[in-house]
């Protein structure tokens, strides 16, 4: 068994506010997006501006946290929203779930496209590249504060949490899920979309991976002590909600590769976009230039 490094879930206090490491966590992660979509803006060949990014995530952040309140009450406290529909409202009590933060984001990459006049997979196959370390902090995150942890092991690498209550030496959950949906992920999606490939691949291979280790991590991690398992005596919640993500992914990198294959090293859809966006800001000719302005007016000067 190893020691469990209990590090103090509050990074600072500034008076009466406590900061948490989990918190901090997100702010990094967000940080990190802005700082990757910078790098992806300038090597798309003028399909996206660094300035847009900033944008895409505050759009991505707002998301991430009005879906993951939403998705945590509805997903695993239905019980206490029926009896207290205002308890949706009450963030202080803490809770965020990754489905319902996944589909927060999706909305919101929506509404981003729309008023960018781009398409709902052209912003996500940009964005997907520059998740995976945010929720790999966020398990981080997790991990401090002696949360989420794993069920009981043997395992040499076992851990006691401190805020356990039964005091059992488990798995380190936290640390399996960052490892697999932080930095595998990531250098899978990083390599992946360092060339253009189909619309829609890049998403669906988000999808399918994260989908895969999420059901993977679940056999080791603590079920909900208000779910426990959903049927069969080991499903849990979480990979009842990632078993869509796997299908859904799958779908979409099958669906891409079939029907939307690259022309001349570029999607259409991006073609397309790029070509419109040029000719918008292409500057009108000058009158006193224009050559067939030039002889309407002699035309008329004979007449």
């Amino acid at each position: 068994m190893i020691a469990y490094p209990e590090i103090d879930p509050v990074a600072f206090s500034l008076g009466p506010l406590s900061v948490h490491w989990y918190g901090l966590m997100y702010l990094a992660g967000f940080a990190l997006a802005l700082w990757l979509g910078g790098i992806r803006a300038r090597r798309s060949g003028g399909l996206w501006r660094p300035e847009q990014v900033s944008d895409l995530v505050f759009y991505g952040a707002v998301g991430v946290i009005l879906g993951g309140r939403f998705g945590y009450v509805i997903f695993y406290h239905f019980d206490y929203f029926v009896r207290d529909p205002l308890w949706l409202f009450k963030v202080w009590d803490g809770g965020m779930s990754f489905h319902g933060g996944l589909l927060g984001v999706l909305v919101a990459m929506w509404l981003y496209g729309r008023s960018q006049g781009k398409g709902f997979f052209q912003v996500t196959d940009f964005i997907a590249p520059l998740v995976p370390l945010g929720l790999g902090l966020g398990r981080i995150g997790n991990f401090i504060g002696g949360e989420l942890w794993g069920r009981a092991s043997d395992v040499p690498w076992a851990m006691v949490f401190p805020t356990d209550p039964g005091q059992m030496a488990r798995h380190p959950s936290q640390i399996y899920q960052f490892f697999l949906e932080g930095l595998v992920l990531f250098g899978i999606l990083w390599w992946f979309s360092a060339k253009p490939r189909p619309r829609m691949a890049i998403s669906g291979l988000f999808l399918l991976i994260y989908g895969l280790a999420r059901f993977a991590v679940e056999f080791v991690r603590e079920p909900d002590a208000q779910l426990g398992f959903i049927a069969f005596d080991w499903l849990t919640m979480g990979q009842l909600l990632s078993l869509p993500m796997v299908v859904m992914g799958t779908v979409f990198m099958v669906w891409g590769y079939r029907h939307h294959s690259l022309v001349n090293g570029m999607n259409s859809d991006d073609a397309a976009w790029l070509a419109k966006t040029r000719a918008n800001n292409s500057p009108e000719p000058k009158k006193r230039n224009c050559p067939e302005l030039k002889q309407r007016n002699s035309g008329s000067k004979k007449r």
